[in-house]
């Protein structure tokens, strides 16, 4: 079974970044949230099975994004 890679967005002293877990660079830069979070599901995408947790400004966990939908192990009922 191929390992999901996991991206998060979270906020640095320059603006957001979108960043692999465990890596030492960020994948994506930017100025606004919305932009690093467009960018950050492109390249999450193209690594096939993957997901983007996705910060508030304080840190914490607003919302995880699972790439593609079907490979979500947690999927919502209704």
């Amino acid at each position: 079974m191929t390992k999901r890679k996991t991206y998060h967005v979270t906020k640095t002293d320059d603006g957001w970044q979108g960043k692999l877990e465990g890596g030492q660079r960020a994948s994506v830069k930017g100025g606004t949230k919305d932009e690093v979070l467009k960018k950050t599901i492109d390249v999450a995408k193209k690594q096939g099975i993957s997901s983007v947790k996705i910060h508030k400004s304080d840190g914490k966990i607003q919302e995880e994004r699972t790439y593609p939908k079907k490979s979500d192990p947690f999927p919502p009922k209704g």
